[in-house]
């Protein structure tokens, strides 16, 4: 948003509206998908071969996104539409099936939350990797935009690095993972022809389960202030600290949270159900994001441009990626425990169903989220499009922080309430464990 409002040149709620339009398009298409993929046949298993289909279209549309021609406001309303629309629906087709694997690659308590460990442990590696590359070679300082991130020039260089290096990360863990296949579970052995009613009542069987429900509406509402404090994380960062892109870069560091969370969480997770350390991660979070803005209100913060400054940024932001990694592992395990409960309850594995609700969930939301963004920015804010220095007041940079820090996130407490109502504890789920065990044997037998 920032880069089409502040960069093109298009309003904010112009582009909040375009991009929610395809989180909506993308969130109705990611069930369709998910019951697609579970009732799939192929010799390369359920979900490799969607995922090798939509990596290089979906590139495509990921590089036209970010490399517009030069358009009038309407012109660039619908092209930001059109490829926002196509690259989030072509992403679903990778993104349903690759996020099913994780449910499918282990049936154990702790050792989903080890694989999940993993996963979000090497994409903090590349994370760190890329983000400081981008802002050293595509958003580095100029005399006339030393906030490389506002220097329209800088977009092409990051659309084409951006493109092929999710082409590149995309092709590998699809490859490097089709020796799993022979492993994972297949669909029935009826196999059911796919279609909008055949999606209606699989979506219905998922909706009967009571924990999914919590999950999904927990998501729900969760998506709202994730999509409105995302949206405006970097006019947060541009407009009330004045980072520039050689500053950003920096922020790439909150890897090491993301590694320190690698290395304990499963130590943690013996201790702990799932879902009390979700609620704890998630109250961590909501304290730690007001942390900079009220040291700046109590004029203790250093000041802007300061390498003081960006050490308090950067830590804060550390400690944030270590709560947020576990956070994030545990909620992706909770859902894969949810599956183990729906096949107990009704024979049905549901992954793909279970993973595309979930995120169709979150997707819509999201939508919300961005366009209270481009309402808040344009109406509260009252940020001009493409501002210069001169046009941002100390008014302006004030609401941006207050509503970063404090307004948006203390809508937060709807969805730790629901998380709390989560019912599959570490005992109850290891009974469910022993008895779809003793089936399976029995059929083996």
């Amino acid at each position: 948003m920032l880069y089409y409002n502040q960069v093109l040149g298009l309003p904010a709620f112009y582009a909040s509206v375009a991009l929610g339009i395809a989180l909506v398009v993308d969130a109705v298409s990611d069930p369709l998908v998910g019951s697609f993929s579970d009732n799939f046949r192929h010799r390369l298993g359920r979900r490799h071969p969607l995922m090798f289909a939509a990596l290089l279209p979906f590139t495509l549309c990921l590089y036209a996104l970010f490399s517009p021609p030069a358009l009038a406001d309407l012109s660039l309303f619908f092209w930001l539409v059109c490829f926002s629309v196509g690259t989030r629906f072509l992403f679903t087709f990778y993104a349903i099936p690759w996020n099913a694997l994780f449910a499918e690659m282990s049936d154990n308590y702790n050792e989903r939350s080890e694989l999940l460990a993993w996963r979000f442990a090497v994409g903090w590696i590349f994370g760190i990797g890329f983000t400081f590359t981008i802002y050293t070679v595509a958003f580095a300082a100029t005399d006339e935009y030393p906030q490389g991130q506002l220097n329209p020039d800088s977009y092409q260089t990051f659309a084409a690095l951006l493109a092929i290096t999710v082409l590149l990360t995309g092709f590998l863990t699809t490859w490097l993972t089709l020796d799993q296949v022979r492993y994972l579970p297949q669909p029935q052995a009826e196999h059911r022809r796919f279609s909008l009613v055949a999606v209606r009542q699989e979506l219905m069987a998922a909706f009967g389960n009571q924990d999914f429900r919590i999950l999904f509406f927990a998501v729900l509402a969760s998506g709202v202030i994730g999509g409105t404090n995302q949206a405006m994380q970097l006019y947060v960062n541009t407009y009330f600290w004045g980072l520039t892109g050689e500053a950003l870069r920096w922020m790439a560091f909150s890897f090491f949270g993301g590694l320190l969370a690698f290395l304990t969480v499963l130590p943690v997770q013996r201790r702990f159900d799932k879902k009390y350390l979700l609620v704890t991660c998630a109250l961590a979070i909501i304290v730690l994001t007001a942390v900079p803005v009220t040291l700046r209100l109590l004029g203790v913060a250093p000041l802007n441009g300061t390498n003081e400054l960006l050490v308090i940024l950067v830590g804060n932001t550390v400690v944030l990626s270590y709560f947020g990694t576990i956070g994030l592992i545990m909620f992706a395990s909770m859902v894969a425990d949810t599956v183990d409960v729906q096949e107990y309850h009704t024979g049905l594995r549901q992954e793909g169903v279970f993973n595309s609700a979930i995120t169709f969930s979150g997707k819509v939301t999201t939508a919300g989220g961005i366009l209270i963004a481009g309402l808040l920015i344009d109406f509260v804010v009252g940020l001009p499009e493409a501002a210069g220095k001169e046009e941002v007041t100390d008014e302006m940079v004030l609401k941006i922080g207050v509503l970063d820090a404090y307004i948006v996130p203390a809508f937060n407490i709807v969805w730790l309430y629901l998380a709390t109502r989560y019912g599959v504890t570490r005992e109850r789920f290891q009974e469910i464990r022993r008895a779809l065990d003793a089936k399976a044997d029995r059929v083996s037998n």
